[in-house]
């Protein structure tokens, strides 16, 4: 009684933040926080700031106390009046006061008590909501990082307290993000050794509720009406970790994203990888749009490491790549397309060494991870602009190595160049699927041409097919390649017309029409071709035909399939290609007598004549047949007549002068080994004619053309239409002359009508002299005569063929 008679009689001098500290106390526990004091308390403080920091130390000191006595009510009251401190108070020296409570804090985390690690984390919430005015130099917040982490782990027996206390882990780890990502002067929470905790306790809640890839993980799809505390830990797990992905900049996603990639791989989450493609989902829905790509640059540095694990992992990796990858397409510019396209293609190149270099061959599980990455360039491709499609189509196929042609020692190419062809070329279509082709001039640029038709000659047939069936998805811009998928002579299928071409397409025919025809009449000669490649090269005849509504289309392709059908008849094909070839040739006379009616008459009567004595010329096609049918020279009466053929097309608006072109010259164009890129036009050589004749700095004109007062009055008089066709006429006679005449008898022409072009053009050097020059030479010089003239200051000496350098 004397000591508490003598703390009685000392409390007048007691300092009086203490007694306006004692004071919020009750006498029991039960009764709660006096708020009359309470209040007096927060005056005292907000007009005495400099006394902050001994009241949270008195508070401390209190709370340590009950804490050991385990007076968990007075505790529960000393944290409530810190929480009203806190958020009553805005003083610039509030860190001092910040620091015993964060000592309050801690020493509640510490205790065994669930209550009271329930109570610190509520009022550690309240603390991160508050904005403090001047930054924290010297703060940490390891401690809190370690503990809430592991009470994310809680495994108490109870459910509702194991929840609980999940819950006040996911929370705390909310609130130190939200603390420290403001303060850029105190404590960097983007490190990895607190990322390394905070990312794999999220992720640890997150996988204890049945994910599914179907389901929907958009932010916005989120519903969000529900309190906080009746959420489950998974869904504040996922809220938290999204929240820590959109605060993400560029520097920190790294330290985010690793942690991720390392629980997967340590827990075995990649198979199956539903949780993973629901985890990666969330991140590219949460991060800045801006940095998208960074995650998927992460992802595939980590299949590169990875290399080494078993093709089920590798193939799970690469089913998340192409679940998330189309989020970030549309966010790629400029060399990042190409990177990503050029790494999923180095994987596909080295499984299918890989698988080549085992002696047992390529398993199925290595064959899934191939179809895996090819699907996840075509997800990624369908969600790039049409143009980024094209270069990214163009890049696919510099990749895929040359066409697979017998050495010259005899020797196939290795079988894996064979697969890589097929891979990269599987990979090329699958983006080809995605492009809409509006233009052929876009979709077939020529360098891409070029190389294409060079691949669509190989020696494999598999490589020959996937070609066609690229040529199908580009050319075919009325869905009709289903129609035309095989031979036949039904007129509900064959009776198809697409729209008229533009001029574009028009011109494209001109410039890059043959380069295709040559490229479908070599296909059509090879001896390994199967039933596919038949029926593919079918489609691609009448894809052509009818998407290209051009009259000269009709007559290149008649031109082509004479010479399909005499090749086959002359050369050394075997018996069963020989007789799909004429299977092909005759559906597509059909189809092409449909358009043409005058045609009918002749073409009819060949199919009917098959029809009596060799039904098995006409569809469909078969991958056998009767080895008792005759196997020699098909008699000429079941073949079509280009004679025929020839007299019919005179009669018509059709030029039939292009069907009898002879185009033996150029077939070779493509399979030599030293190809060039940009292969001349036919059509258009007669630019190149007058480009050659024309000199520098001289008015350009045709040959044999003057400009008089009678050809400005023809050329104001004639109309467009005949203008037109004369010039079509002057470029058709060059084009044959090319396509028909040795280079002597050309030389020959053009020095008939231009006689002594070189003397002129000397004579026209030599009057471009000075005065004092001598007069030019009158005879012709020998290749190596030297020509001597002296100036007024300097001596010159040139050689005839320096004529040409100058």
């Amino acid at each position: 009684m004397a000591g508490a008679g003598c703390c009685g009689c000392c409390a007048a001098f007691r300092p009086r933040y203490k007694r306006h500290v004692d004071s919020i106390f009750p006498p029991s526990p039960e009764q709660g926080l006096v708020k009359s004091k309470m209040e007096c308390l927060i005056f005292y403080a907000m007009n005495n700031p400099d006394k902050l920091d001994s009241i949270g130390d008195y508070l401390a000191q209190r709370l340590l106390r009950d804490i050991h006595r385990r007076r968990t009510g007075y505790v529960i009251i000393t944290m409530d009046a810190l929480d009203q401190l806190l958020v009553s108070c805005r003083a610039n020296n509030l860190n001092l006061f910040v620091e015993s409570f964060l000592k309050m804090v801690q020493n509640l985390l510490e205790s065994i008590d669930p209550q009271l690690q329930l109570r610190a984390t509520q009022s550690f919430e309240k603390f991160a909501n508050i904005s403090e005015e001047t930054p924290s130099y010297h703060r940490r917040y390891d401690f809190l990082v370690s503990k809430f982490s592991s009470m994310c782990y809680s495994d108490e027996d109870e459910e509702i307290v194991k929840k609980a206390l999940r819950r006040a882990g996911i929370k705390g780890l909310q609130g130190v993000v939200r603390k420290t990502d403001c303060d850029t002067l105190g404590e960097n929470i983007w490190l990895p050794t607190h990322m390394d905790k905070i990312v794999p306790a999220l992720l640890f809640n997150i996988q204890e509720k049945n994910v599914s890839v179907q389901e929907t993980t958009h932010p916005n799809d989120v519903p969000d009406n529900q309190p906080e505390g009746d959420k489950e830990p998974h869904e504040l797990a996922e809220m938290c970790l999204r929240e820590i992905v959109s605060r993400a900049t560029y520097g920190r996603i790294n330290n985010v994203v690793k942690p991720i990639l390392t629980h997967l791989d340590l827990h075995n989450l990649w198979v199956p990888n539903d949780f993973a493609v629901a985890t990666f989902r969330i991140i590219m829905y949460s991060i800045q749009t801006q940095y998208s790509i960074t995650v998927i640059e992460l992802l595939m540095a980590h299949l590169n490491e990875k290399s080494t694990l078993p093709p089920q992992t590798r193939t799970a990796i690469a089913n998340v790549l192409a679940h998330v990858i189309p989020i970030a397409a549309g966010e790629c510019i400029g060399p990042s397309v190409i990177e990503i396209i050029n790494s999923l293609l180095e994987h596909i190149r080295a499984s299918v060494m890989d698988g080549a270099n085992r002696q047992n061959g390529e398993d199925s599980a290595e064959k899934l991870y191939q179809e895996a990455l090819i699907h996840a360039l075509g997800e990624y491709a369908n969600h790039l602009p049409d143009y980024q499609k094209i270069d990214s189509m163009i890049f696919i196929l510099n990749k895929v190595p040359g066409s697979n042609r017998m050495e010259e020692n005899g020797s196939a190419r290795p079988k894996a160049e064979i697969k890589l062809q097929q891979m990269l070329l599987r990979s090329l279509l699958k983006v080809g699927t995605k492009y809409t082709t509006v233009q052929y001039s876009a979709a077939f640029a020529q360098s891409f041409l070029v190389r294409l038709m060079r691949v669509s000659v190989a020696r494999d047939p598999s490589v020959r097919l996937t070609v066609q069936w690229i040529l199908h998805t580009l050319i075919d811009r009325h869905n009709n390649k289903e129609k035309f998928s095989k031979p036949t002579l039904e007129e509900s299928t064959i009776a198809v017309f697409a729209t008229k071409p533009g001029c574009k397409d028009v011109n494209f025919w001109k410039k890059s029409g043959n380069e295709i025809l040559l490229s479908l009449q070599e296909n059509c000669e090879c001896n390994n071709n199967s039933v596919a490649n038949y029926d593919a090269l079918y489609t691609t005849f009448m894809l052509l035909l009818t998407e290209i509504r051009f009259d000269d289309v009709i007559v290149d392709i008649l031109r082509v399939l004479f010479h399909i059908q005499t090749g086959v008849e002359s050369g050394s094909m075997n018996y069963v290609n020989k007789i799909q070839v004429h299977v092909v040739v005759g559906a597509m006379m059909a189809a092409i007598a449909y358009q043409v009616p005058a045609l009918q008459e002749h073409v009819g009567a060949v199919i009917k004549k098959r029809s009596e004595e060799a039904p098995h010329m006409l569809p469909e096609l078969r991958e056998h047949y009767d080895p008792r049918l005759n196997k020699g020279r098909i008699p000429d009466h079941l073949l079509f007549d280009n004679g025929v053929v020839f007299d019919v097309l005179k009669n018509s608006n059709l030029d039939e002068k292009r069907l009898n072109a002879d185009i033996s010259s150029m077939k070779r164009r493509m399979s030599t080994t030293n190809h060039s890129n940009s292969e001349t036009d036919l059509n258009s050589i007669g630019v190149v004619v007058d480009s050659a004749a024309s000199s520098p700095g001289m008015p350009r004109k045709a040959p044999e053309e003057e400009i008089t007062f009678e050809s400005l009055k023809k050329v104001l008089n004639e109309s467009p239409e005949q203008r037109r066709k004369q010039e079509e006429e002057k470029r058709r006679q060059i084009t044959e002359a090319f396509m028909t005449e040795s280079f002597e008898a050309l030389v020959a022409k053009l020095q008939a009508k231009q006689p002594d072009t070189l003397q002129t053009k000397l004579s026209e050097i030599f009057s471009r002299l000075p005065p004092t020059c001598p007069p030019p030479v009158s005879t012709p010089l020998s290749s190596c005569e030297t020509v001597s003239t002296s100036l007024p200051s300097a001596s010159y000496q040139f050689t005839y063929p320096d004529l040409f350098i100058y």
